[in-house]
């Protein structure tokens, strides 16, 4: 993976992607670009292309990441046994029947079992899979069979609300629909603790 400085006026922006597969990706998306009936040759697509392989290895970045590891880098011993939740975790993934966006937030919460995990790897394991094609219902078991596996907690619990831009682009071109998917193990299989979360999740406390 390259990281490509690029400074202009006291900005600097930095890129990552890898270059063998940017020559690839840039042929393919310009051959897209003629086949819907476009002049790759014009002056607002001269480097669209480029761009766009840039940024589809941005937004697919999460297959380069093992979210198991990602936890075991910050996993620690600590005699704690109640609920850890980290809500609101923004989400942009792609759908990968139409790879067209799909964004919102995912709850986590776990029981630890004699170990815990740094905050931010929560965060980091939801980007790891969200960055990759996918549908919703397995980012949320995915989600959750990580920290299970990896943590051994007591129980974990996932819950992901999202907004799916092929159902408000095209398709039934509904706006407003939000689609919330879940998945519980362990504890959190009990009905109070599952009640506990949802409602932890659903308060504002900050």
């Amino acid at each position: 993976m390259k990281q490509e400085p690029k400074r202009l006026l006291g900005y600097e922006k930095i890129e990552k992607y890898a270059p063998e597969k940017l020559i690839e990706l840039e042929k393919h998306y310009k051959a897209i670009l003629e086949l819907i009936g476009e002049d790759p040759g014009r002056e607002g697509l001269l480097d669209t292309p480029r761009r766009v392989a840039k940024s589809i290895q941005f937004l697919t970045q999460g297959y380069d990441h093992d979210p198991r590891e990602i936890l075991l880098s910050a996993k620690f011993k600590e005699d704690y046994r109640e609920m850890v939740i980290v809500k609101d975790i923004e989400i942009f993934s792609l759908c990968e029947h139409h790879m067209i966006p799909f964004v919102g937030k995912a709850h986590v919460g776990y029981i630890p079992n004699g170990y815990i995990t740094g905050l931010s790897k929560i965060a980091r394991v939801v980007e790891a899979y969200s960055r990759r094609l996918q549908v919703q219902e397995r980012l949320t078991s995915q989600i959750k069979e990580a920290i299970h596996q990896t943590l051994n907690p007591l129980g974990v619990a996932v819950v992901i609300e999202a907004r799916h831009m092929c159902m408000s682009m095209r398709g039934v071109q509904k706006q407003s629909s939000v689609t919330t998917t879940s998945d519980f193990v362990g504890a959190f299989e009990r009905m109070e603790t599952r009640a506990e979360f949802i409602s932890l999740i659903q308060s504002k406390l900050h």
